[in-house]
């Protein structure tokens, strides 16, 4: 048994066309003796009933979903063999599931949580969060998100009280800091990065949630999103909008936190990378 487990986010921008690369992703990560033990996807982009459970099961992975066809969707994915029972089912793997915002209307599917027993360790709490991305300031969407980043604090401060060991995972369509940019002039005022989105971002860690990623020393310039056009990604012209933020509790155990930009390398690849961090047993 492993003293650590890895918990993972990743835009996929469509797991229909990107279900290769994600098993490819779990695969290399388990041979290298890496393996992702929790993986929370969004960007789904398919309904529930098209979410390929078998080809994941069949590779050693139990899903939770809430899809969504066409747009958004997100789901939680954990490695059987790191689970606390082998021969969990969907229904003792995934307690106190909850999808989407309660008391917040949205027909967008955004939000899934579950409380996951791992091997060796207190219980997981681990949400899936893909958030609005908002267009522009001057758009109905940034109001809409605005509201969804609103509702979204007033339900995760009920969810600490109730969860000490708390990780929210996802594209939050936020960069935090003008360090987490990569023209951070040419970005100035734009969606993304505006004062009212940075402002929630803020809210989030006065909750009592940690930006896991800046726990650590990086590398300057380190993005987890990069535009196709523009050879973005050959530019490194990105941002840091892709986030694993831990509550306290977690905080004291997390080890390391990265950002993998090998997938977005690969043959038609999603426009995100993912992140992962390292969270102790004990």
């Amino acid at each position: 048994m492993t003293d650590s487990v890895r918990i993972a986010a990743w835009n996929v921008n469509s797991l229909k066309v990107r279900l290769p690369q994600v098993l490819r992703w779990l695969d290399e990560q388990e041979k290298a003796k890496n393996p992702i033990d929790a993986l929370c996807l969004q960007e789904l982009k398919l309904a529930d009933d098209k979410y390929p459970h078998k080809e994941l099961e069949e590779a050693g992975y139990l899903s939770l979903v809430a899809g969504q066809k066409t747009y958004n969707g997100v789901a939680i994915i954990v490695r059987r063999a790191a689970l606390a029972s082998i021969a969990s089912d969907l229904e003792t793997t995934f307690l106190k599931p909850v999808r989407n915002i309660p008391g917040y209307d949205d027909e967008q599917q955004r939000i899934l949580a579950a409380t996951v027993c791992f091997k060796g360790m207190q219980p997981l709490r681990i949400i899936s969060a893909y958030f609005p991305n908002g267009q522009s300031p001057d758009s109905e969407k940034f109001v809409y998100k605005l509201n969804w980043l609103n509702a979204l604090q007033t339900w995760l401060a009920e969810e600490l009280q109730q969860n000490q060991r708390l990780a929210l995972l996802g594209d939050f369509n936020i960069a935090p800091q003008d360090a987490d940019v990569h023209d951070p002039k040419a970005w100035e005022g734009q969606n993304l990065v505006s004062p009212q989105e940075r402002s929630a971002f803020q809210y989030l860690l006065q909750l009592g949630l940690q930006d896991s990623f800046r726990m650590f020393e990086q590398a300057p310039k380190a993005y987890s999103w990069w535009d196709y056009r523009m050879m973005g990604f050959r530019r490194n012209a990105g941002m840091r909008i892709d986030h694993i933020l831990l509550s306290e509790a977690l905080k004291e155990k997390c080890i390391a936190s990265i950002i993998d930009k090998e997938p977005r390398t690969w043959e038609q690849p999603s426009d995100h990378a993912p992140v992962i961090a390292k969270i102790q047993k004990t």
